[in-house]
């Protein structure tokens, strides 16, 4: 993270796994480059599905579906997490 940008520029994405956060989006980029990001997880996510419903795994086991949706859920909570910000901006744009 560049050490020239205030911190208050960052928005934290969700983190379940730590007890702070540690990843962040720059509230500041532009709209289009969140918006690229949000896409290209919202198409890997949703490749990644397709992919999984359509193959056969017989011996599939719990933790192997357990992993299958938490890729998915991590990849879905980033989206949510950009979402908030470009929402956040586009109120503050608008009002």
């Amino acid at each position: 993270m560049p050490m020239d940008k205030p911190l208050r520029q960052y928005s934290n994405m969700s983190h379940p796994a730590t007890d702070q956060p540690v990843l962040f989006i720059d509230a500041n980029a532009p709209l289009r480059d969140l918006h690229a990001c949000v896409g290209e997880r919202l198409n890997a996510v949703h490749k990644y599905l397709d992919l999984m419903t359509s193959i056969h795994l017989p011996d599939h086991a719990e933790h192997d579906i357990n992993t299958v949706t938490t890729i998915a859920r991590i990849l879905i909570q980033d989206v949510s997490d950009m979402f908030r910000v470009i929402e956040h901006r586009g109120f503050d744009i608008a009002g």
